[in-house]
């Protein structure tokens, strides 16, 4: 989109409704511009913020996300200098994306890779906190005392954790929901508690899951996915 396009247009192409829902949207003064309220008549370009009842969306027609399932010993990065396999290797070339956030070489599972620059602060500043939900095989049976432990946060070198949601299943099975991205952080909470980690694999990153996705394989994310996640990131801003 290089010449200024109206509104409703843009937002019915983003898949938010219908352009005359969309129209409707803009006189009833729930679109934004830049941070400024809407009229019908305005236009955008690839440089505008749009806000949807408080929820900000790229004018930009080019943005992708695609939604990956890291194998293990990949790393998560869009350029490696030792030539091992990278996550951009999984998704199509046609436009340059990369990683939002980290997962360690060894951890498997959900991984989002965008060209959204605004997408990815939002999904990995901590001030948004998103959930994300790991299924951890830890050495031994972690004791209802030590779960405790992980809930109400785990002294780190750099820092005391947020508490967690944890649950345990039989055969040292974790199930943790962290908001937090600090390195290893799944890892080194459950080193800190004395059981190691033997496989880690992310299940969830905020509202997007997709256990029928195999690992190596990725996906787009879909408009209803895109917008899910917009309203999560507004929302843990609400509640924070």
């Amino acid at each position: 989109m290089s010449e200024p396009q109206r509104l409703q247009k843009v937002l019915a192409r983003m898949g938010l409704a219908s352009r005359r829902v969309c129209e409707e949207y803009i006189t009833e003064s729930r679109v934004k511009i830049n941070g400024t309220i809407a009229t019908l008549g305005d236009k955008v370009t690839d440089d505008d913020l749009i806000e949807v009842d408080g929820v900000v969306y790229s004018a930009k027609p080019d943005v992708v996300a695609y939604l990956l399932n890291k194998p293990a010993g990949v790393v998560t990065t869009a350029d490696d200098p030792e030539g091992r396999k990278i996550v951009t290797d999984f998704v199509p070339d046609d436009v340059r994306v990369f990683p939002v956030g980290r997962l360690d070489m060894e951890t498997e599972g959900l991984l989002l890779l965008t060209n959204d620059g605004d997408l990815t602060h939002r999904l990995t500043h901590p001030s948004f906190g998103i959930e994300k939900e790991y299924l951890a095989h830890v050495k031994g049976d972690p004791s209802p005392k030590t779960l405790r432990m992980l809930r109400e946060g785990i002294e780190l070198e750099d820092g005391i954790t947020s508490p967690a949601k944890v649950s345990c299943q039989s055969g040292g099975l974790l199930t943790l929901v962290i908001h937090e991205g600090k390195n290893r952080q799944v890892r080194r909470m459950c080193d800190a508690v004395g059981h190691r980690v033997e496989r880690l694999v992310r299940l969830r990153i905020g509202p997007i899951r997709d256990p029928k996705l195999k690992p190596g394989e990725s996906r787009k994310l879909t408009q209803d996915e895109l917008l899910d996640l917009q309203k999560a990131i507004k929302s843990s801003v609400v509640n924070s």
